[in-house]
């Protein structure tokens, strides 16, 4: 398969929540194109269509044969996507494939392997590694301009109120406080503080042994420590703060920044003179603007990679997607949770 010249055409795999959200921000992107969308049946697929767009298919196979099709966008349950991300990538297809990659490590390693046997774009949709304002804190981290990274602190939670069989809950399909929203405070972890030299977690399991609330603890180089959160039955603030030497930077609701801010601290020259605030610095407003929801900015790097002829993005390596997915696997084992 060669680069696209023209508008990338995207497939969507499967059809729920999130699947909607991604497509009505492939709508706001230049040069790209909803081509195609396969669901399990033609009925979901055409009810998907008549709102976004595209050819409604009623099957996978069907769309992993589409020619029409470079790249598809996989957002199957967590406990299916190796199937699924084996039957593209075989099929010849380009890969975007929902956070986690897996619900196992040696899962993610056989996609990499399948990835790079095939020729073919694998990336994790880890959206937020992509997203401007993310990229923004991040980069200024990474080059010592809030000083040195001491704590930081992310949680993210929501009740989720469904019956036994829907995926946020059913075991056999991936369900997991730590895959779904877990996820997202680990990787923020990542890219802020570096690869954890040490992690530990406590769960809260259901009758069926999946984790409906969890805690993380961090240890990261240069002495950096983290605290993180996840939950399926409380509402939490969706914010992170780090803290440094020099200050402190807050990310209100980082699943999907609205505001980032840094505020720097200063210690009086003389002593007992005290600690100076400084006025808030607006990161949001040094950062590009957001497309949509955020979930554009992957769809442009997929975009980016393809025109440019990469098989993994620098946003989201395969190096980084294995780390994380390793953490999971570590801490799946040490909380006893139960994984489809």
């Amino acid at each position: 398969m060669t680069a696209p010249t023209g508008p990338v055409g995207w497939g969507i795999l499967a059809t729920g929540k999130i699947a909607r959200t991604f497509a009505a921000d492939l709508a706001l992107v230049d040069d790209a194109r909803l081509v195609a969308v396969g669901s399990r049946t033609e009925a979901s697929a055409r009810a998907f269509t008549d709102e976004h767009g595209g050819r409604p298919l009623g099957s996978y196979a069907a769309l992993a044969a589409d020619p029409e099709v470079d790249v598809v966008y996989v957002a199957s349950p967590h406990a299916l996507h190796l199937e699924h991300v084996r039957a593209l990538l075989e099929a010849g297809k380009h890969v975007l494939c929902e956070k986690p990659l897996t619900t196992r490590l040696e899962d993610a390693e056989t996609m990499v392997a399948l990835a790079r046997e095939h020729d073919r774009f694998l990336m994790e949709a880890m959206w937020t590694a992509c997203h401007p304002v993310v990229r923004t804190v991040v980069d200024g981290v990474r080059s010592g301009r809030f000083g040195r990274p001491r704590h930081l602190h992310a949680e993210l939670g929501f009740r989720v109120d469904a019956g036994p069989e829907d995926r946020m809950l059913d075991p056999s399909l991936g369900a997991s406080a730590l895959l779904d929203m877990g996820v997202y405070s680990l990787t923020m972890a990542h890219l802020l503080l570096g690869e954890a030299t040490d992690l530990t977690a406590r769960a809260a399991l259901s009758d069926r042994g999946i984790d409906l609330d969890v805690a993380i603890t961090g240890a990261y180089p240069g002495g950096a420590l983290a605290t993180l959160t996840a939950s399926m039955t409380s509402w939490s603030s969706r914010s992170a703060s780090l803290a440094t030497d020099l200050g402190r930077l807050d990310l209100s609701d980082f699943h999907h920044p609205t505001a980032a801010t840094y505020t720097p601290y200063d210690v009086g020259a003389e002593q007992g003179a005290g600690v100076v605030r400084a006025e808030p610095v607006d990161l949001v407003a040094e950062s590009e603007p957001v497309i949509g929801r955020g979930y554009a900015h992957e769809i442009v790097e997929v975009g980016r990679c393809l025109r440019a002829g990469l098989r993994e993005s620098p946003l989201v390596p395969w190096s980084q997607t294995l780390t994380l997915m390793r953490q999971l696997q570590r801490l799946i084992d040490e909380a006893g949770i139960a994984v489809g």
